[in-house]
């Protein structure tokens, strides 16, 4: 069987045929170049409007890169055509391999992109002799075209959050759809803003808005003002893992804060060592870190107080009804504004604020936590780090669209990958 027979039934391309086809050798590397021929009686496509219209000249030999075999590259050789488009003047022909003037034909551009999903940008440029520029075009047309055609409806519940991809307080902003059954990155927006969001919202429409059921998010306040405007109806849930991350994130002030003054004081190091026996829970420690977390409790000390006062809210995401959960909230905050505890008094100052926002997660039946939100978070932390540092906006958008995105792609006649 030849290699034209195969190419006609993986890459066949109407008004166009295969032609001659040459091994060559170029600095060591074998490449294959397959011409390509256009048909007596097709049609010239103008590349500007997508009409057909008459030719007008010939330009020189144009090679496309395509899907290597047997890591052979193969191209394909075809002089390119102008034509005289009555709308659009003299302009290069359209092919149907290639778009613009892209070196890469779209198959193996798409070809790209699926690797570019299991590995780092880095590892396909050097797994398949190419660039990391290229692997990043290829990426970069495989999003473009999801986003065009993705499908945006039956969205009921999102989340939202931000994450810091730069030092320096550079933020973005993501929002997730977090449907049972249906998660997946819908947009990403720059900074943590009130226009931010606003953003994308108006991307969204304000129909699919008024559909929402559910958003989750965390208690930033540009987060809330923009939802409560643009999601009124929807039930706007705070997340239980913000919520535990502000109370660690006391805990941790208050042990710092602790140490310091019996180090001063001159008395025993009990806080030594005791960051991560305070911050976890007691159901993931070692038995080593059980033992020292228990001969720590017995110290009246204010991190111990903090601890304990946190593993008693955890009793709050056990109750069944908001009414009694609401009680028990109004409790809790009423003994840590007694404790003289200033950074979990700052907590539980936090929770009346937004009580009723934290009591919707009841509402929700426990089942929109944005623990889904952070799952989808830590994929993200994850595509960054496969990422070797991008430098830039951009290219870190164009990642995590096209690993969270779950965006749709053209069907075709044959797979690569």
């Amino acid at each position: 069987m030849q290699l034209k027979t195969i190419l006609n039934r993986v890459e066949k391309h109407k008004s166009f045929v295969y032609g001659e086809v040459k091994l060559e050798e170029e600095e060591g590397r074998l490449r294959l170049e397959i011409e390509i021929k256009a048909r007596a009686n097709g049609l010239m496509i103008c590349s500007g409007c997508g009409e057909a219209a008459p030719g007008y000249d010939r330009l020189g030999k144009r090679w496309f890169e395509f899907v290597p075999l047997w890591m052979i590259a193969v191209f394909f050789v075809y002089e390119m055509r102008r034509v005289k488009c009555e709308k659009c003047g003299v302009k290069v022909e359209r092919v149907p391999w290639a778009k613009g003037k892209s070196q890469l034909t779209t198959t193996y551009q798409w070809f790209l992109a699926r690797w570019a999903k299991r590995l780092s940008w880095s590892e396909v440029a050097a797994a398949f002799n190419t660039s990391w520029e290229k692997v990043e075009e290829s990426v970069k047309m495989a999003v473009e075209w999801g986003l065009e055609n993705r499908d945006l409806s039956g969205v009921k519940a999102i989340g939202v959050d931000e994450i810091q991809w730069r030092r320096g307080h550079k933020y973005l902003t993501l929002v997730y759809q977090i449907d049972e059954g249906a998660k997946r990155l819908l947009w990403i927006g720059k900074d943590r803003t009130i226009e931010t969001l606003t953003e994308f919202f108006e991307m969204f429409g304000a129909e699919r808005s008024a559909l929402l059921e559910f958003v989750c998010s965390d208690m930033w306040k540009p987060y809330l003002t923009v939802i409560a405007e643009k999601a009124k109806q929807a039930v706007h849930i705070l997340d239980r893992f913000h919520i535990m991350a502000k109370m660690n994130k006391a805990i941790d002030e208050v042990r710092a804060e602790e140490a310091r003054r019996l180090k001063e004081a001159g008395a025993e190091p009990l806080l030594k060592n005791s960051r991560w026996l305070l911050l976890k829970r007691p159901e993931n420690q070692s038995e080593k870190q059980m033992g020292k977390l228990m001969e720590l409790l017995k110290y009246n000390l204010k991190p111990v107080r903090s601890f304990l006062l946190r593993e008693e809210f955890q009793r709050f995401w056990e109750y069944r009804s908001s009414s009694w959960a609401a009680k028990f909230l109004d409790q809790w905050c009423s003994a840590v504004m007694r404790s003289r505890i200033e950074p979990m008094k700052k907590v539980a100052s936090t929770l009346r604020n937004h009580r009723q926002l934290i009591l919707n997660w009841f509402k929700a039946k426990g089942t929109l936590s944005s623990g889904k939100v952070e799952g989808l978070n830590n994929k993200v932390k994850l595509t960054m780090r496969k990422s070797y540092g991008f430098r830039t906006q951009k290219t870190i958008t164009l990642a995590l669209y096209h690993t969270l995105g779950a965006l749709p792609e053209p069907e075709f006649s044959h797979r690569f990958c």
